[in-house]
């Protein structure tokens, strides 16, 4: 099994990015949805994306961002892939995506009253279809596009998918050692990694990439 790689999402001090590149992340996440409390201007994406190296993926979460706007965020922030978090379909995805020639990958927010694995299953193959790289799992609520820190049933995680998952929603260092098991690329930490949101805490995401990669 390829080893499990990290997300961590949600910065807004580039302090805490040189953190989490030098405690080895393999990925940084930047929220551009105004109403996130982990929210960050283009001005402050500048900032931070000027610590991370050449090797740390630099993903651009947005949620139902216009086209303009998608475009003028891709022309001034050097970022590697989308992570389209709202309510965008397949189709969305991938003109978008087209538009900026970036990558992509989808969150599904999962619904565990409704969603079964099969029709999780079948979202996976629409995205997959369109062109996605990964699609992310997290859990629905029904105020937010995520970073509740809530969790969903992971026994709805498919065992066979059309593309790599990755995982999200109530993780920490106290849970993360659970997922290694599961059929997943990937985990997506936010919340379960700061002292305040959008504040990072040093200890946090040490514990949390140790209890992934001892």
């Amino acid at each position: 099994m390829p080893m499990m790689q990290i997300k961590f999402c949600g910065f807004t001090r580039k302090q805490d990015v040189k953190q989490a590149v030098a405690l080895g992340v393999d990925a940084i996440g930047l929220v551009f949805y105004p109403p996130s409390p982990r929210a960050v201007s283009i001005e402050q994406a500048a900032s931070l994306v000027q610590a991370i190296p050449a090797f740390t993926t630099v993903v651009a979460l947005v949620v139902n961002m216009p086209q303009i706007e998608l475009e003028t965020l891709a022309q001034t922030i050097h970022f590697d892939v989308i992570q389209f978090h709202g309510d965008e379909t397949a189709e969305q995805c991938q003109q978008l995506a087209n538009t900026v020639n970036k990558r992509w990958i989808k969150a599904l927010r999962i619904n565990q009253q409704h969603d079964t694995i099969a029709s999780i299953s079948q979202q996976i193959v629409r995205f997959a279809d369109a062109g996605a790289s990964s699609i992310l799992l997290d859990a629905y609520h029904k105020d937010a596009y995520g970073g509740t820190g809530e969790r969903f049933d992971w026994s709805l995680i498919p065992k066979k998918s059309a593309l790599p998952i990755i995982l999200a929603g109530g993780l920490s260092a106290d849970n993360v050692g659970k997922t290694l098991d599961l059929p997943i690329q990937a985990v997506d930490v936010s919340g379960g990694i700061e002292s305040a949101k959008g504040i990072k805490d040093r200890a946090k995401m040490q514990a949390f990439i140790e209890a992934v990669k001892r």
